[in-house]
């Protein structure tokens, strides 16, 4: 890939980490009172554990364990099969889920360097050997909290749009990029903007077939929209 190593600008360089450890520590520090409230809910509520640990690739695909607050119940069949996630994710799941309380745990993958405040989402480690040579660029920067894609549409428009907006960011990381993209994200979180969050609250967008994209060599996905919920869900 021509821009595998890309030159870093001086943000990205020298004060972009920096300022992910600075106000991820803050965050942890001044809202300790509502993980605490947070997490004595999902307990009451949910069960244990408490906390939700998932593998994601991060930079350079190297995997680590992403940690959010826990969003379904563990009912099972009588064949101790998992209930589709519909069924286990309950309203207070879901609230959770539009509100991006349950991500307030990602604050600690920020601190140790899994994860940056802004940058691509990252996704299931079973969908590297399906991203094009393009696509695989998201990964030459920290997957962060929130994105570029995640601020236009985020579960609202396609898989490839999400992957060419990734790279575009990876391409063209500043300073006033990022504070316009979680300023963007707060009013995405607060604002409740029509399909964004009705799709977020049900994970909207699923895969449902893989197949090689005859022009871009990548990833092909079949996709359909979850039902949408009815009001107050």
């Amino acid at each position: 890939m021509d821009n595998q190593h890309k030159p870093y600008g001086s943000y990205e360089k020298y004060f972009k980490r920096p300022i992910d450890i600075v106000c991820a520590l803050l965050a942890i520090i001044v809202f300790s009172w509502l993980y605490i409230i947070i997490a004595i809910m999902v307990r009451v509520k949910l069960g244990s554990p408490v906390i939700f640990t998932q593998e994601r690739p991060g930079k350079d695909e190297k995997i680590f364990k992403l940690y959010k607050f826990r969003t379904m119940t563990g009912e099972r069949d009588e064949n101790g099969e998992l209930l589709p996630d519909e069924v286990r994710l309950t309203k207070f799941g879901a609230w959770l889920r539009r509100t991006s309380l349950d991500e307030l745990p990602e604050a600690f993958n920020i601190l140790v360097g899994n994860l940056s405040i802004i940058g691509p989402r990252p996704l299931l480690v079973k969908y590297l050997d399906l991203y094009s040579p393009e696509q695989h660029r998201r990964h030459e920067v920290r997957p962060g909290l929130s994105g570029y894609a995640q601020v236009h549409g985020r579960n609202a428009i396609s898989w490839e749009e999400k992957f060419k907006l990734d790279v575009e960011y990876v391409d063209h990381i500043t300073f006033l990029g990022d504070l316009k993209i979680i300023w963007d994200t707060v009013m995405v979180a607060t604002v409740y903007k029509g399909n964004i969050i009705k799709n977020l609250i049900m994970g909207c967008q699923s895969y449902t077939k893989y197949r090689p994209n005859e022009t871009t060599g990548g990833i092909f996905v079949s996709w359909r929209r979850k039902e949408e919920l009815p009001t107050g869900a």
